[in-house]
């Protein structure tokens, strides 16, 4: 049956905040835990100008700031910005996006004021959905994720957890930590689908009832189909129960050991690549 295993910011941010509640050591609590600024002037659009800075947002936004605008990779979570919280219409937020902020590293962008007024309707709808969940950790600071010991998980990376057997620390893995840091290395490690370069495709080999075999790239498995793309480029399926078939997944051993991994397992782990320099 085909697994499709969705690793999100906020759910690592529940987990992360549980652990931070929890936490014994004293430490103050993190940024992200804090409730995000009150829009100081409530505003509503119409749901058409929503949907469609929603679109543009995702286009132009989105790589940096999540699809949400609730945070990515490389840029910050706009529902909790300051400069988002004192806007009215866009006056505050168009200027920024026309200028842009080279300095760290976004880009102007040639926008005109139907995109620009649309764009700031959607961040200001997903800032007052934020509000309305009543919690404030909507992400997780790199301070959040340092329970972990580097050692215990540099012995399960090459005992129990068998990294190893497929990841090198001086091979594909050299200076991980230098290009990935805080949670989107964490999801690196849990879910590698959700990086960049994504992944190859598992491939799989169809065995027909003549004896026939065709490999290809996998396009979907469950307990009644499989598809396949053949040589020639074309999308192939047969019912499960009348072929065998193989399929080798390379992230297959991720998905597995999800299954496996305690907490702690995870955070030793963490520690360990972020070693990886």
């Amino acid at each position: 049956m085909q697994r499709i295993i969705w690793i999100s910011a906020a759910l690592l941010a529940t987990a992360t905040c549980i652990m931070a509640a929890q936490d014994g050591a004293g430490r103050a609590p993190s940024p992200a835990s804090q409730r995000p600024p009150r829009t100081a002037t409530p505003q509503s659009y119409p749901r058409e100008q929503v949907q469609a800075g929603e679109g543009r947002f995702a286009s132009q936004c989105g790589f940096c700031h999540g699809r949400d605008a609730a945070g990515g990779e490389t840029g910050p979570d706009l529902t909790r910005s300051a400069l988002v919280a004192e806007d009215v219409g866009g006056d505050k937020i168009g200027p920024v996006v026309r200028a842009g902020r080279t300095d760290k590293g976004m880009p102007p962008f040639d926008l005109n004021d139907t995109d620009l007024k649309a764009i700031a309707a959607f961040i200001h709808d997903q800032k007052t959905k934020g509000e309305a969940l009543g919690g404030g950790r909507r992400s997780v600071e790199i301070s959040d994720l340092q329970t972990g010991n580097a050692e215990t998980g540099r012995m399960y990376f090459n005992g129990a957890g068998g990294c190893v057997n497929c990841h090198s620390p001086a091979g594909d893995l050299a200076g991980i930590a230098g290009r990935l840091q805080g949670l989107a290395l964490l999801q690196r490690m849990l879910y590698p689908a959700s990086g960049r370069p994504v992944p190859p495709p598992a491939k799989v080999t169809v065995t027909l009832p003549s004896g026939e075999t065709i490999t290809g790239p996998l396009v979907s498995v469950d307990e009644f189909r499989i598809a396949l793309t053949d040589p020639a480029g074309s999308t192939r399926a047969w019912a499960t129960d009348e072929v065998k078939f193989t399929v080798d997944d390379p992230l297959a051993a991720h998905f597995n050991q999800l299954g496996r991994y305690t907490d702690a397992d995870m955070h030793n782990v963490y520690a360990y690549l972020q070693t990886l320099r």
